[in-house]
């Protein structure tokens, strides 16, 4: 699904990705794990063209991403971010729709998946309640169903649990965990942590600006 061909990304002399290959299939969950300025965050920010390459090829279902439009690409990945990302002034059910908003999808058909996947998630109780009045296990349900409501064919993660205690990160994994094999997704999950690795067949290594695939754990 996504391929990674020879992949570099510089900033100025500086050199922050180089010779990157890697694939993802369709439906695998993958780990890339690595040390704060290793490369990884820089990694997904070209998968959803926040920035652009400065060397390779980067392919999703076989066709170069920067020939496609952006909202199209955003239409086929879903994001997850560390700090939530979610809008203080603006309810859960609000929050979740506001992916489907930017997309231009119709109203009715954006808040029926939105109510199904509020539910899956056991926020159904939270719909009306704004992100400071949740926890933030809560606050991350709810950054992950806003990612899914598009139905995206990859999710990204950006330490997903680096704001949360342990208990609530293995919370959050195995919701992720589960997720994956109920929306047949494929999940791509940046981490520093090795404690969260257990669950996962495959890791890869990101190490000063180089990938490197890991033995299964």
């Amino acid at each position: 699904m996504i391929r990674i061909t020879d992949v570099s990304k510089r900033y100025g002399d500086m050199e922050v990705l180089c010779n990157i290959h890697f694939q993802l299939m369709k439906g695998e969950f993958v780990f890339l794990r690595g040390r704060s300025g290793s490369g990884k965050s820089t990694l997904l920010k070209l998968l959803y063209r926040e920035v652009d390459v400065s060397g390779g090829v980067i392919e999703f279902d076989g066709v170069p991403i920067n020939t496609m439009k952006k909202f199209e690409l955003r239409r086929k990945i879903g994001i997850i971010f560390q700090s939530f990302e979610l809008i203080e002034q603006k309810t859960v059910i609000e929050n979740v729709m506001l992916a489907g908003r930017v997309l231009g999808r119709p109203l009715h058909e954006m808040e029926s998946e939105a109510l199904r996947l509020i539910e899956r998630v056991g926020l159904t109780d939270k719909i009306n309640a704004f992100p400071p009045e949740l926890s933030g296990g809560q606050q991350q349900r709810v950054a992950i169903v806003r990612a899914l409501l598009n139905k995206p064919l990859l999710l990204l993660a950006d330490e997903p649990t680096g704001n949360l205690d342990n208990e609530t990160s293995d919370e959050i994994m195995v919701l992720l965990d589960e997720l994956h094999k109920e929306e047949n997704i494929a999940i791509l999950i940046v981490t520093h942590s090795d404690r969260l690795l257990s669950s996962v067949a495959k890791c890869w290594m990101m190490e000063d600006g180089r990938l490197y695939e890991q033995a299964s754990f």
